[in-house]
């Protein structure tokens, strides 16, 4: 009873068995406030609850009808409605003394907190994931985008770019998944991808699959809806966040409390509200439905069934919806907004449903304490070889929502238009481009190449890329030419890349390059490609050297958490200008290197997808680490000299629910032995040389000291410390929402034998950098501006040479 009265609240959409549909809003008789949650049931056993704001939608067969409406503190109110109301029904209930008897609690007062606080204190001993050693179960899921309604998705989020393209080009969608899914304590979760197919697709949108669409835990501090976290209603922190009152208690087999819960104070973001069925004896939860309300409102459900055995509630179905709304509160979803658009205005379902997006998940074939092969340190989602091969005989052994004619028809349908509009193509397009590259059959365009500009060469312009999947699995071409004008030289590269084991994803690795480099740059073998429109250190470098260096290399997956690179390359260096090392008795200008390099980068909090040919990272978890060891042989390929070098790296962000943001960058690097100043190491200057402040104006790079002039540091030791901290964003129009981000920067270091270094002036860091300031983006077409102070050891005297300002530039496609 208590699922089939599950399955029809809060304005229901499911598949309809009645033919009229009564309006109506509840409300407190002297006060006239909306009585959010009240239950409202028919004679005929329909049942439902209001809104937040009080309003119903309930469904029955023929008139009269019979409405009881009842509300914890409220005398209970039978109504008879004998005909077809035009206008919503007001019920009006007048207050009552409260009886709590069955609440075994010393106090009577803050029921519904004190409720609250014991279930917290309970949670480890009510979630599955806590009490259970091992379980497994399968999943359907049934994701549906209706294509009566238009809403405009717009994100910031590049791993969620493929769902906003679906939504905004497709015009309707439908996506089914049957997956099984693993737990075992200190293991983790696993899910395996047995079955899935997409309108329209051929072959999976595999980010979609990475997509975490809600939580399936209530027990967690944060409840996720599409990848965006929302403080949970048994947080540790719920107490601070919502409101909770105590609606109705349920009888039956297993009695519930029926607890509201809502924000404590109106937030310019979106927050949760809903309410929860805790199990008398064990507070646990039965169900639970959550809301989110605003331009669109979404609305979430999970309900839950005991297992009698292992004493534990465990969840059954879980779904969520968007549907037109009215609210002032923006809803944000999929890393970014959600803008209204055309939703609910311009058209109308045919069947009078308005909800455009609807998510189901059936859970079965449940298994509790039974033994799962679970291997640490591997991908948190997998995709079986034969999950988008799957015969209609296996979707109909397994699928448990119903499906429609209509939407199998959809299959074919939208196939038509997902070619017509050349769908496949675009996604391919603005995920190529988001890490700067633009596909073109067999071959992608490196867009890093085409145009640059630096003090040395002036205008570099250039073309080159490399081959994917179209052109082989299992082989890369690559290569690029460029020519610059100042120093009238051309440069190029030319390598490939040949897949050795599939399962760890290793590539082994030989290149050509014939280039410059820019001195006391460092550069990690791991570091992920990260491409800007604009690139704003590179047009006041002017100090580079020449080298011609070739490189083989191994770089592998070896679990999805750490990735690694080898490599061992060899070099002939020369200097763009009057530079000297003075080592053993003798000055170098040119000279040969030889060097073996490692370099490890391990995510233990990110979140891994293995697709049949790669591993994507669905979860940006942090902190990262990054590691990398270089070795220089002297008298290997003649090489000059002997040297070690040791970096380490440190990322962590941190978001919060509120829409700030910190970001903490920390960078450790060591070189001894004999060390030329073209591998010694800069702390990433970006301060043009020039007299005045209005002439070192430029463009603010994204790790860099503004304030530091280029050239003016080199150190074989440093370390460097940068936070950032960007507070919520503020909205003065809709479009219009600048960031104000604080940060603050810090370095040290030093260098040996500076005596060894000639034709150059430089300093080392050995007395600490510091430098603070703030930007303030996204003003105009992702422009802002940045201002910073150098102030401490390197103060300089006069005091418009520790300033900086500089346009600042932020833009995602």
């Amino acid at each position: 009873m208590q699922n089939k009265f599950f399955c029809l609240l809060f304005f229901v959409h499911f598949v309809l068995i009645s033919q009229v549909s009564i309006n109506g809003i509840v409300i407190d008789e002297s006060s006239n406030q909306p009585l959010p949650f009240a239950t409202v049931k028919t004679n005929n056993s329909s049942y439902a609850l209001t809104s937040v704001k009080g309003e119903f939608v309930i469904r029955c067969n023929t008139y009269p009808v019979n409405l009881t409406i009842s509300y914890l503190g409220y005398q209970t109110k039978t109504i008879l409605i004998t005909s077809k109301k035009s206008e919503k029904i007001e019920v009006q209930l007048s207050a009552k003394e409260e009886n709590l008897e069955t609440v075994k609690l010393d106090t009577p007062e803050n029921i519904a907190t004190q409720l609250i606080v014991e279930a917290i204190n309970r949670k480890n001993k009510n979630n599955p994931k806590k009490i259970l050693h091992d379980f497994s179960y399968k999943s359907y899921n049934k994701l549906k985008i209706t294509e009566d309604n238009q809403a405009q998705l717009n994100t910031l989020d590049t791993t969620s770019v493929d769902m906003e393209h679906l939504f905004n080009k497709a015009h309707s969608f439908l996506s089914e998944k049957i997956s099984l899914h693993q737990f075992r304590k200190n293991a983790g979760e696993k899910e395996t991808v047995l079955a899935t197919r997409m309108s329209g697709f051929k072959e999976p949108i595999y980010n979609v699959l990475g997509i975490k669409i809600q939580s399936n835990s209530l027990y967690d501090e944060d409840y996720t809806i599409f990848n965006n976290k929302y403080i949970g209603p048994l947080s540790n922190r719920a107490l601070r966040s919502y409101y909770y009152k105590v609606l109705d208690t349920v009888q039956g087999k297993n009695p519930a409390y029926v607890i509201l819960f809502q924000p404590r104070k109106s937030k310019n973001y979106a927050s949760l509200e809903g309410v929860l069925y805790l199990d008398t004896k064990s507070l646990a939860i039965q169900k639970a439905i959550i809301e989110l309300r605003g331009e669109l409102n979404v609305m979430a459900t999970h309900s839950f069934k005991y297992f009698s055995e292992q004493k534990s509630w465990f969840p059954i179905k879980q779904e969520i919806t968007i549907r037109p709304g009215n609210g002032r509160q923006k809803v944000s979803l999929f890393g970014g907004r959600i803008s209204v658009g055309r939703l609910g205005n311009d058209k109308k379902s045919s069947s009078g449903n308005n909800d455009f997006l609807v998510s189901t998940t059936d859970l079965f074939d449940i298994k509790l304490d039974t033994s799962q092969n679970i291997k640490q340190n591997q991908a948190t989602i997998s995709i079986d070889p034969e999950a988008n091969n799957r015969p209609e005989s296996y979707w109909n052994k397994y699928r448990t929502s119903a499906i429609t004619e209509k939407d199998l028809n959809s299959f074919q349908i939208i196939d038509s238009i997902v070619k017509a509009q050349n769908i496949e193509r675009r996604i391919d397009v603005i995920q190529s481009f988001n890490i700067g590259y633009y596909p073109v059959g067999f071959f992608n365009f490196d867009l890093t190449y085409p145009i640059k500009y630096n003090n040395y060469e002036g205008l570099r312009l250039g073309i080159g890329g490399l081959t994917n999947t179209k052109f082989s699995n299992k082989l890369r071409l690559e290569g690029y030419f460029v020519y610059g004008f100042r120093d009238s030289k051309s440069k190029f590269g030319i390598g490939g890349g040949l897949l050795v084991n599939k399962k760890s994803n290793s590539w082994f690795n030989i290149n050509y390059t014939d280039d410059i480099r820019e001195v006391g740059s460092f550069l990690y073998l791991t570091d992920r490609r990260v491409y800007s429109l604009f690139e704003p250190r590179l047009v006041n470098i002017d100090f580079y050297y020449k080298h011609r260096t070739w490189s083989v290399g191994l770089q592998q997956q070896i679990f999805p958490k750490l990735l690694s690179e080898t490599q061992f390359s060899i070099s002939n260096i020369n200097q763009t200008v009057g530079y000297q090392y003075f080592n053993d008795g003798n000055l170098f200008s040119g000279y040969k290197t030889a060097e073996a390099t490692i370099a490890l980068r391990w995510s233990p909090f990110s979140k891994f997808l293995k697709t049949p040919n790669q591993y994507k990272e669905i979860h940006d978890g942090y902190p990262k680490i990054t590691a990398q060891y270089t070795q220089g042989f002297k008298g290997m390929f003649d090489s000059n000299f002997s040297y070690s070098k040791i970096g380490l790296k440190a990322e962590h962000i941190i978001n919060r629910i509120n829409q700030s943001k910190t970001s903490i960058l920390f960078e450790a690097d060591i070189a001894y032995g004999d060390i030329p100043l073209t591998h010694l190491y800069h702390a990433y200057p970006n301060a043009p040389t020039k007299e005045t402040v209005l002439q070192r104006f430029s463009v603010a790079g994204r790790r860099t000291f503004e304030t530091m002039y280029f050239g003016e540091f080199f150190n074989d030791r440093l370390a460097t410390l940068q936070v950032k901290h960007r507070i919520k964003p503020v909205k003065i129009t809709n479009w219009f929402k600048p960031e104000l981000v604080f940060i603050t920067r810090y370095a040290i270091g030093d260098v040996s034998n500076l005596e060894n270094h000639q034709g150059v002036n430089f300093s080392s860091l050995q007395h600490g950098y510091q430098e603070s300031g703030f930007e303030i983006n996204k003003l105009f077409a992702g422009f802002g501006l940045s201002f910073a102070y150098r102030y401490g050891a390197y103060h300089l005297p006069r005091f418009e040479d520790n300033i900086s300002g500089k346009f600042t530039f932020y833009l995602k496609l």
